[in-house]
């Protein structure tokens, strides 16, 4: 059987339609599952009593945004662009591809915003903020920009390939515009102005959270390049799109990791994967236009700027951006975007001059109306008295508060019985005699241990000195214990660490608290077992109490005093 061929140019523009439609899903879906990655990323940088709330914020994101974008958002978009109210779910089916792959971009720009304002604002002002930015503040920007071409200077149009400054800058901008609003966390800077730094929970999470979005950006940026065109294959572009891309990632990895090590003497890992963002969302408005070794530039220079950039934010500014979105994502957007004469391939600007001034023109008009229409929502909300969380909600965590529910129910709470310990007695000291080979106790001075009296041994020690402890104390006979993390300050140093390239000090350290009750073995016994078990002579190895216990019941058959113990 013969191969059917194309005859007619109606057949060939078909093909050409679907392959073109099969990449954009493809690319559409890409950018979908950045998503995955913004959770991960944001869920990491914040503390553990507000993953759920976080996570939750980027679900709605989605779920409203979308919806939001079909029903308004699309119309703005047309309006802007003077073409008129056309809202999507008015147009055809294969229309609604169109719409689908505005949608994501939209729903990235929305999503950046909640790692901005994470701890401290209230769900409902989240959500509400990110109704109207989907249906009118992100539209207007589209308008302008890709839908209307408003955007100009001297016939150079402003250009921004797949959203440097569109998506990625006017996320970070209304960002920190959000949390200027909303003030800082609590505890956050203190009475003299200096900051405290408050960890995120997680540091696995931010780093597999920012692989998940690097390679999602692929659709944002290969992804925005057609296949086919004019019957053609655009080989040079996609080529060119790919290379530039994976250049600046790279280079933002390492321009952040080096200022980081410069500035604090460590190469800080949270920097360094913000960094590699930071170099994806600069050569985001520019990867088709930019020479081979433009995208060292763009990305360097982006990875550069994140440090001094979060510093100036943070230490100057006073704004308390959790996620650092508005070094990451907005700075390092409009840096690339306004770089794009510098950095072009040879025979791509006539003019820098003009270029440039139509970049800058671009990026001031996107950002004003961003600050603007961001700032207005969000002092609405302030003097509603619905922008942020009580002092006590916040105290307690969001997941509480705004969700019901206890991310990590068991966390700091590990099962401690797999340690090497035994789990009863491994014999009795030697000091112990026994007769008839039975397990009665004889003491030589006739007497009963502890006065007659019940004694509770509690002592705080090293975690990893558990299990030496509780063979100790099998071999004095006295296995039945209790156990619970706990953290506290002695005579141990404290640590230094460091988040984000700054350090902070930690002074409550991980320890283990031992409760042992005993009647029929002395208390004293009990006190040097544990203390040769948990002994290493340095500062930190912990303490031992004993206190006497009133009285004691055990609950399966009802004894009471020594009997019960």
């Amino acid at each position: 059987m013969e191969p059917t061929l194309l005859q007619s140019e109606t057949e060939i523009e078909m093909l050409i339609d679907s392959i073109n439609y099969v990449w954009i899903l493809v690319a559409t879906f890409l950018i979908f599952f950045m998503h995955a990655g913004f959770a991960m990323l944001e869920a990491g940088q914040v503390r553990s009593k507000n993953v759920a709330n976080q996570l939750t914020k980027n679900l709605l994101t989605w779920s409203v945004g979308v919806t939001v974008f079909f029903l308004i958002g699309v119309g703005v978009e047309g309006v802007v662009a003077g073409d008129g109210f056309a809202p999507a779910f008015q147009g055809d089916a294969a229309g609604w591809l169109d719409w689908l792959y505005g949608a994501v971009f939209a729903m990235t720009a929305a999503t950046i915003v909640s790692g901005a304002v994470a701890g401290r604002a209230k769900l409902r002002a989240y959500v509400s903020y990110t109704f109207l930015l989907a249906a009118v503040i992100y539209p207007v920007v589209t308008g302008l920009t890709w839908a209307g071409e408003h955007l100009a200077y001297s016939g150079v149009l402003f250009h921004d390939f797949a959203g440097g400054t569109i998506v990625h800058g006017m996320g970070g901008v209304a960002g920190l515009t959000a949390a200027w609003v909303l003030g800082p966390r609590m505890d956050r800077y203190n009475s003299d102005g200096s900051a405290n730094v408050i960890p995120g929970h997680s540091l696995t999470f931010a780093v597999l959270g920012t692989l998940v979005l690097a390679f999602g950006w692929y659709g944002f940026n290969v992804g925005t390049s057609a296949i086919i065109g004019e019957g053609a294959f655009l080989g040079d572009q996609l080529g060119r799109v790919a290379l530039t891309t994976t250049i600046a990632m790279a280079c933002g990895a390492m321009g952040a990791g080096l200022v980081a090590w410069l500035k604090t003497g460590k190469v800080d890992t949270l920097y360094v994967a913000n960094g590699l963002l930071a170099g994806l969302a600069a050569i985001t408005a520019i990867p088709d236009t930019t020479a081979w070794w433009g995208a060292f530039v763009v990305g360097g220079l982006a990875g550069a700027q994140l440090p001094v950039v979060f510093e100036f934010v943070e230490q100057y500014l006073k704004i308390d951006d959790v996620c650092a979105v508005f070094p990451v994502h907005g700075s390092a957007g409009i840096l690339g975007t306004v770089l794009f004469p510098f950095v072009a391939a040879p025979g791509v600007v006539d003019s820098i001059a003009n270029a440039f001034v139509a970049q800058v023109l671009g990026v001031a008009v996107i950002s004003a109306w961003t600050v603007a229409a961001t700032a207005v929502i969000w002092y609405a909300f302030k003097a509603a008295g619905q922008a942020r969380v009580s002092p006590e909600h916040e105290r307690d965590g969001l997941d509480v508060s705004e969700h019901g529910v206890d991310t990590y129910p068991e966390f700091g709470q590990p099962d401690v019985a797999t340690d090497g310990g035994e789990p009863s007695g491994a014999g009795r000291s030697s000091s112990e005699l026994r007769t008839d080979g039975g397990d009665e106790i004889i003491r030589a001075d006739g007497g009963e241990p502890n006065d007659g009296e019940i004694k509770m041994v509690t002592a705080i020690v090293r975690p990893d000195r558990l299990g030496a402890i509780k063979q100790s104390l099998a071999e004095a006979g006295a296995p039945s214990l209790t156990v619970t993390n706990v953290s506290g300050r002695g005579s141990q140093p404290a640590k230094k660490g460091q988040w984000r390239g700054e350090e902070y000090t930690v002074d409550l350290h991980q320890k283990v608290k031992i409760e042992c009750v005993v009647a029929d073995i002395p208390a004293g016994e009990v006190v040097d077992a544990i203390r040769e078990g948990a002994e290493t002579g340095e500062p930190g190895d912990g303490k031992i109490f004993v206190m006497p216990v009133e009285g004691a019941t055990q609950i399966r058959t009802g004894k009471t005093g020594r009997d019960a113990v």
